[in-house]
């Protein structure tokens, strides 16, 4: 099985939603109620990537994590609003350079909204090890996360990115293909970023001895 004791690859990542009947089945529930509930689907499938995370940091299998909906709303509702939290004083002053026509204040709301981009998988892996939404709303204690996380960083970065141009080649199958190859790209990318900072920060400490050893012995060979 590949969980977050596996190194951390192209192939790992791309391959972790696909690895088994059951989490080929999730991701098609979560398609599903992408159409079924608009909007709502989303936050859904959010929470859903939260539990999947949660579940292996504490040494349990990923799936199933389609459980208990309010709570998986609640998790997607929880940290969508980190993101709007991070992302507000760049989009706020992108309004600004729109209103008043300024070169340098679009390009200071550019970067303000690469920043924040940047930050938010500081929070979403420590938010998945207890639920604590004290882990979100702290953007220069997220962003010092992820400067720590050094290069495995920016590897999750480069996998995620692929992820995102391999997802548009579900526009192929008339479009639909899209809705699971973008649950799809959004599995793929928290399991990069859990990857690297539940390593970084040893967010699965009371997972399953025979688990750490496994991870250990990766880390070795």
């Amino acid at each position: 099985m590949i969980d977050l004791s596996t190194p951390l690859s192209l192939a790992s990542s791309f391959r972790f939603p696909l690895q088994s009947a059951e989490s080929r089945r999730e991701i098609a529930w979560g398609a599903l109620l992408l159409v079924l509930l608009p909007g709502i689907g989303w936050f859904l499938n959010m929470g859903h990537r939260i539990v999947v995370v949660h579940r292996m940091q504490h040494g349990e299998p990923p799936w199933p994590a389609w459980k208990n909906y309010p709570q998986l709303l609640g998790h997607g509702l929880i940290t969508f609003g980190g993101m709007l939290y991070y992302s507000a004083p760049g989009l706020a002053l992108a309004y600004v350079s729109w209103a008043l026509r300024s070169r340098a204040a679009a390009v200071a709301a550019a970067g303000l909204l690469v920043a924040a981009t940047l930050a938010i998988p500081g929070y979403m892996s420590h938010y998945c090890r207890e639920f604590d939404p004290a882990e979100i709303y702290n953007p220069l204690r997220a962003l010092g996360r992820c400067i720590q996380g050094g290069t495995a960083y920016w590897h999750a970065w480069l996998i995620t990115l692929c992820a995102l141009v391999a997802s548009f080649s579900g526009l192929l199958a008339l479009g639909a293909g899209f809705l699971f190859t973008s649950v799809w790209f959004w599995q793929v990318a928290g399991f990069s970023f859990a990857s690297v900072f539940t390593r970084r920060f040893g967010l699965d400490t009371d997972a399953a001895p025979d688990r750490r050893m496994q991870r250990t012995r990766r880390a070795l060979a």
